[in-house]
């Protein structure tokens, strides 16, 4: 398999999905919900339809999972795992803080991640064994290795309300730890912002595989340690996640579960 055509393929896709986002940004008409929390927008679903036409017309036997649509041709070893707009509360509200992601995975092992801002031009990608840059220069995640002088980003899960006690007490737990805790809105931007070293930790439970699967590539390639909240290396199907610079990751695994005490 050649990632050099698979990366292009991707960087196609995501710029053409940039236009059609950046169209729509700050003239959302109608917004539908999901769920009570949880919504979606044209943007989404054209923005997705563009993605996989792009994706399809270079390579139409691959497997697709995609937020909007589902799930396609997943008898195929080749997969590609798109989120055609992460952060779409933020992008309905003209918040800035939204990504396009987009990875590809062989046989469940992701291999190739994109997430890219259109609204800020930032493009972060990583390729396995190959690194992760930022507008194409390279990126590593940060030196800190005190919890007190780290910067960390979690997010909530659209059935927080079903579960707010243990988030908060969470939450509260590393806010008494850490320099400070942000809460973006946009999982996969969380994960890249570790990976380049603009925070130093990343939690969040209730993912799904569109949400995780470039950025924990990204941060891993960048130098960054991706598990679950035992320390159990990081898979696409899981669905909570820790990614530290690797210095502080031990220090987060025991807040977080004396947060589940």
């Amino acid at each position: 398999m050649d990632l050099a055509h698979i990366k292009k393929t991707g960087l196609d896709a995501a710029k053409n999905s940039a236009d059609v986002l950046l169209s729509y940004f700050g003239n959302i008409k109608t917004v539908r919900k999901k769920g009570a929390i949880d919504i979606v927008t044209q943007a989404d679903t054209e923005s997705e339809k563009i993605i996989i036409k792009t994706i399809r017309s270079v390579f139409p036997d691959h497997g697709i999972i995609a937020e909007e649509s589902g799930e396609s041709f997943l008898n195929s070893d080749y997969c590609w795992i798109i989120d055609p707009l992460d952060g779409t509360t933020n992008f309905s509200h003209g918040l800035p803080l939204y990504a396009i992601s987009i990875a590809f995975a062989v046989r469940h092992e992701v291999m190739m991640g994109i997430v890219f801002n259109p609204s800020t031009g930032e493009l972060f990608t990583g390729v396995k064994g190959m690194g992760a840059t930022l507008n194409g220069q390279p990126i590593s995640v940060s030196k800190t290795d005190s919890l007190d002088d780290s910067l960390l980003a979690t997010g909530f899960p659209y059935n927080l309300r079903d579960m707010i006690d243990p988030l908060l007490i969470r939450f509260r737990t590393m806010l008494n730890h850490a320099q400070g805790v942000r809460r973006l809105g946009a999982a996969a931007l969380d994960l890249c912002y570790v990976a380049c070293g603009r925070f130093e930790g990343f939690w969040e439970q209730n993912l799904k595989p569109w949400d995780t699967a470039a950025g924990a590539l990204i941060a891993s390639e960048a130098g960054g340690v991706v598990t679950d909240f035992s320390n159990n290396a990081f898979r696409v199907d899981m669905k909570e996640i820790l990614v530290t610079n690797g210095k502080i990751h031990k220090q987060m695994m025991s807040l977080i579960a004396l947060g589940e005490k």
